[in-house]
């Protein structure tokens, strides 16, 4: 197959027809957790008011979500092989919607949560069960046009999400932010069942149990100890046990894992330099952004005042400058490397995200929204690159493998992210002396997740200078 066509000719000509119809297919489920995400940090003030919490409490509605991510997700490339990719994303989408659901039905922080849990079992299963089957369909010299095939339309979700979940808020009620969801999981499902294929690979090892045990365990306490750290919300010796139990689990992991033929979560993917740079490197990246959709919506509401629709309307800008961004990824990548990339474009990005730190009131929405976009324009660029880059050297056999512990990985960081810009925004609470956050407060979380992010460009220098040439094309 020529990989080499004439530069102008545009990088999504280069995707076979099956690999696009793949992709945007699988973009469905990713539109619809994209979606949901996005909507319910525009609601989250709304949220809390109608359950009598303190605003900077409900982080822990996106925490417990993308905590539910990691905990099923390190399963889902045996599940897929075991049972057929088709049969599992099925299921998982209707998982999601039956969450969905009962999001609605919630009328305590409490419910709520066990909601969201339910939730991220379906998203578990349904975002990197969806990856794999585009891993295997698509020839390594078209994944980085066929991950824009496959985000470029799951962005559509972030778009959407902040002015239609500010527009439901002040015009209907927040349980219908969960209610859209019904229609696309439905649409969702007809898709799977007429084109998806029944991908998978012959099973030759038994279920790991033992292993999504001591890494369920690790990531459970680590969490929610995070999660508690300085929030004075259960007794400081429950949380100091819950992060020495998640310790002693992922140690008892670890032992397990070095002596199992077939881990759940594969580490000695680690040894591979690509796969080890986006795992490393795009975890520090995705701790710093991975805050962003819970400071912002909360800084334009809750310090500057404006309405949730008004809040809606200018975050959207991240998702539409990611949207902007697709069709030229392959381009960059071709033309510096993934090296050089991801190393100067970590610092653009932290540098827009730290910017935010200096909004105020009087800020006018143009020049926010300016901001947003060209930051979502090039933390797309960021999230592209790693995504490719961590299969460029994982040989076909060990791709649900490698689909498992990346998604594991990549969840918690983003769960880490909310956790690290709450306990910020808490910091600077306390030191204020302020009951209810005001703009001056959102400053040193924006600074610290900015900082977080930088940290992600050393690390990107360690690859190779000519890492990821067989899935761009580039000629060295």
């Amino acid at each position: 197959m020529d990989i080499t066509p004439a530069p102008a000719r545009p990088a999504f000509a280069r995707t076979s027809r099956q690999t696009r119809i793949t992709a945007v297919i699988v973009a469905c489920a990713f539109f619809m957790q994209n979606l949901d995400g996005t909507v319910i940090a525009t609601a989250l003030p709304t949220m809390a008011a109608s359950f009598g919490q303190p605003p900077v409490r409900m982080n822990v509605a996106l925490t417990s979500y993308q905590l539910s991510l990691a905990v099923f997700i390190p399963a889902s490339g045996w599940v897929a092989d075991r049972f057929g990719a088709r049969n599992v994303f099925r299921a998982a989408i209707a998982v999601f919607t039956l969450g969905s659901i009962l999001c609605g039905r919630a009328d305590s922080l409490g419910f709520l949560v066990m909601a969201r849990i339910v939730q991220g079992a379906g998203g578990a299963m349904m975002i990197p069960v969806g990856r794999l089957v585009l891993l295997r369909t698509a020839a390594k010299s078209e994944l980085v046009a066929a991950m824009a095939w496959l985000t470029t339309p799951a962005l559509i979700g972030p778009v959407l999400g902040p002015p239609v979940g500010g527009f439901i808020v002040t015009y209907f009620s927040w349980q219908w932010i969960f209610y859209i969801n019904i229609p696309i999981g439905i649409l969702g499902i007809g898709l799977v069942t007429r084109f998806v294929a029944d991908v998978r690979e012959p099973q030759t090892s038994r279920f790991d149990a033992l292993g999504l045990l001591f890494s369920g365990l690790c990531l459970a306490c680590l969490m929610f100890g995070f999660e508690t750290i300085g929030r004075n919300v259960v007794p400081v010796w429950l949380t100091l046990a819950m992060l020495g139990g998640g310790t002693i689990s992922g140690i008892f992991y670890w032992l397990h894992a070095r002596n199992h033929p077939a881990p759940l979560l594969d580490l000695g993917l680690l040894r591979l330099k690509s796969f080890a740079v986006a795992v490393w490197a795009g975890s520090l990246f995705r701790i710093g952004v991975g805050a962003l959709p819970f400071l912002m919506p909360m800084m334009l509401q809750i310090g500057f005042g404006r309405s949730a629709v008004a809040s809606g309307l200018v975050t959207f800008a991240s998702a539409a400058g990611a949207l902007v961004m697709k069709p030229v990824a392959q381009r960059a990548l071709r033309k510096f490397g993934f090296r050089d990339v991801l190393s100067g474009n970590a610092l653009i990005s932290a540098l827009m995200l730290g910017l935010c730190a200096a909004f105020s009131p009087a800020w006018p929405a143009a020049a926010m929204f300016a901001v947003l976009l060209f930051g979502g324009f090039f933390r797309s660029l960021q999230f592209t690159g790693y995504n490719a880059l961590a299969y460029a050297e994982v040989p076909r056999p060990r791709m649900s493998a490698a689909t498992s512990l990346y998604s594991t990985v990549q969840q918690l960081s983003l769960t880490v992210g909310v956790t690290i810009g709450a306990a910020a925004l808490q910091l600077a609470l306390t030191l204020s002396g302020h009951v209810e956050p005001g703009p001056t407060d959102f400053r040193l979380a924006f600074v610290v997740v900015g900082l977080m992010a930088a940290c992600a460009c050393p690390m990107s220098r360690l690859m190779p200078r000519n890492a990821g040439e067989d899935m761009t094309g580039a000629q060295r």
